[in-house]
């Protein structure tokens, strides 16, 4: 069974997108799909040549380098985005990131810096981008951002961005609760493991990887195209009663405490 979405007339921005197996990217296939009028922002030229391969040939979309901790970069991104589009329906915040050093030692001993870089780029930075939004934002549009189930329980070597993932989806709470009045709904999706960029700074990632698709109810891990197609829902009138949530999609390995043949 397949449910078709016209999104011809709707405008996004898709922030965060680094290579084809971002999470970010699965969102945006799905969004271009479905025919919306797509802008990229990306860090860093390095970057920019992975989203230009990615985007060859396509209609409608457009591409901007913008630090999301940067005030000065946002403004400009969302000056952008009025003079591309005119109005907003949809963001999307793909960004994350920790220190390696934050991720290799004891969570006991976390530096301040290594505490503040992530906490910045990983929660505050949806904050920032929502209020740049706001103004630009259509009634009914919508803001979705990616989370891990690391924020309520311990991952190994997941450390300070467990924390970060907690703050995200505080801040997720309080942006619904703000915006909800002007008709923007902002949800943030508990992906599973998945085999991107950011896992990949995960010490033992692999390892646990396995683990959860063995212990998963469906017997797997879910899949990119599966959080895209959950983002396509609640980015869409599809979900348009749903707003501060986290919504897992991980094959339900978020359910367990374990399993036992």
């Amino acid at each position: 069974m397949s449910i078709s979405v016209d999104l011809s007339s709707k405008t996004a921005l898709v922030m965060g997108v680094a290579n084809a197996r971002s999470l970010g990217w699965a969102i945006a296939e799905q969004l271009l799909a479905a025919g919306c009028r797509v802008g990229f922002s990306y860090q860093g030229e390095r970057l920019k040549s992975e989203l230009d391969k990615l985007l060859a040939g396509r209609e409608g979309v457009w591409t901007q380098q913008a630090d999301a901790t940067s005030e000065d970069d946002l403004t400009a991104l969302f000056a952008r985005v009025k003079a591309e589009f005119g109005t907003l329906d949809m963001l999307v915040h793909s960004i994350g990131f920790a220190p390696r050093s934050a991720m290799d030692g004891r969570f006991v001993d976390t530096t301040p810096e290594d505490w503040n870089t992530a906490l910045s780029v990983s929660a505050y930075t949806l904050v920032s981008t929502a209020r740049h939004a706001e103004p630009l934002l259509n009634a009914g549009g919508s803001i979705v951002s990616l989370t891990y189930h690391a924020s309520q329980q311990v991952v190994p070597k997941y450390n300070v961005m467990g924390v970060a993932k907690a703050a995200l989806e505080a801040a997720t709470r309080y942006l619904a609760s703000e915006m909800g009045a002007a008709g923007v709904r902002v949800n943030t999706i508990s992906a599973g493991p998945m085999r991107t960029i950011a896992a990949r700074s995960i010490p033992g990632f692999g390892a646990m990887y396995e683990k959860a698709a063995a212990a998963a109810p469906l017997g797997r891990n879910a899949t990119p195209e599966e959080v895209g197609k959950l983002a396509l829902f609640l980015l869409s009138d599809l979900g348009s009663g749903m707003t501060g949530q986290t919504v897992y999609v991980d094959a339900g390995a978020s359910i367990m405490t374990m399993k036992v043949d």
